[in-house]
């Protein structure tokens, strides 16, 4: 998939744990490993900006556009 979520980067970062941010933004922790694991298809604009106010990024510290098949 050419768009990469480096939510992780940002949560380590911010050094916080994966359950203490889906507290703070009100999603499953199931949820949230989806995001940092890209494995979903889709994210809504509430839950991105929930998780650009508590790691006070921007979007695009968390999403990353790469073309098929380059690292």
């Amino acid at each position: 998939m050419p768009i990469i979520v480096n939510l992780d980067v940002m949560m380590a970062k911010r050094k916080i744990s994966s359950g203490e941010l889906a507290e703070k933004i009100g999603i499953t922790p199931a949820n949230l490993s989806i995001l940092k694991n890209n494995k979903a298809k889709a994210i809504r604009f509430t839950t991105l900006e929930a998780i650009c106010r508590e790691l006070e990024c921007q979007p695009a510290d968390l999403l990353e556009y790469r073309e098929d098949g380059k690292e």
